[in-house]
């Protein structure tokens, strides 16, 4: 573990990177890393990042309660003690507003096809949370059913939130995501993504197994056909054992069967 002045430095560098990359304006985003088990250094409100030093940084307890420091705490510390507690393996989190990673987020739509290899590995499929208010407790809640298998979040008309082992990795992950979003615009501009086939999803699957990456297969991205058909493993034919679609078909065959007999009860 490196001492929490380098800590303190390499937050301040992160922060210097995301204002640098366009992906804040003014004072927002916000980041934040793990120290021990109830102490967590935090950038401040009201400073842009692009501007902060060692010294500004705050230092909170899992409640958000100021422990160090002269500043307040950012408001939305409340999302990233609500990561910490859920996910022991996170040790850094990173709020940003990237521009064309947000335009999804307010589109409404989740960065999820399979399209691109370093993305598939490393991320996975990016979901899109629902809504919450900013510095309340919605965020966090809204965020907690993704936790377990994402690293790489987009917060519906708000963001993105990424995670990592400490502040680079949450940021690396954070530029990823913003270079698949600015291609994903592009492709479809140009007519849409050409999506990889299933085998070589799997292939993608079992290089991301080995790198010992955790989650969920990109493809099963909110549709809930998987989960409708009460599948263990993904229906869509993007990772089971049928890629011809007959898969798909039955699943949301299913799934559109029992939302119509809820609506009849």
């Amino acid at each position: 573990m490196p001492s929490e002045y380098q800590v303190r430095k390499d937050i301040v560098e992160i922060g210097r990177r995301i204002w640098l990359r366009g992906y804040v304006a003014a004072n927002d985003g916000n980041i934040s890393v793990r120290m021990g088990p109830d102490e967590f250094l935090a950038t401040p409100t009201g400073v842009s990042k692009g501007f902060m030093t060692p010294e500004m940084l705050i230092k909170v307890n899992g409640r958000g309660d100021r422990i160090a420091g002269d500043l307040k705490p950012s408001s939305e510390i409340k999302m990233h003690l609500g990561v910490y507690r859920e996910r022991m393996d996170v040790n850094a989190v990173v709020h940003a507003h990237p521009p064309t990673s947000t335009a999804f987020a307010v589109a409404g739509i989740p960065l999820s096809k399979c399209v691109l290899p370093e993305v598939i590995i490393t991320l996975g499929g990016i979901p899109l949370t629902e809504y919450g208010t900013p510095s309340t407790e919605e965020i966090p809640n809204a965020i907690s059913k993704y936790l377990k298998d994402h690293n790489a979040f987009l917060l519906e008309n708000h963001g993105a939130l990424t995670l990592g082992t400490d502040v680079f990795n949450a940021y690396h992950r954070m530029e990823t995501m913003e270079h698949f979003a600015v291609i994903s615009l592009a492709a479809r501009q140009l007519g849409g993504e050409k999506e990889l086939s299933p085998s070589r999803v799997r292939q993608l699957m079992e290089v991301r197994e080995n790198l010992g990456i955790k989650g969920v297969h990109p493809g099963c991205q909110g549709c809930g056909a998987c989960e409708a058909a009460g599948a263990k493993t993904c229906q869509t034919g993007a990772c089971g054992p049928d890629s011809d679609g007959e898969a798909s078909l039955r699943a949301l065959i299913t799934k559109i069967t029992m939302d119509v007999m809820k609506e009849l009860k």
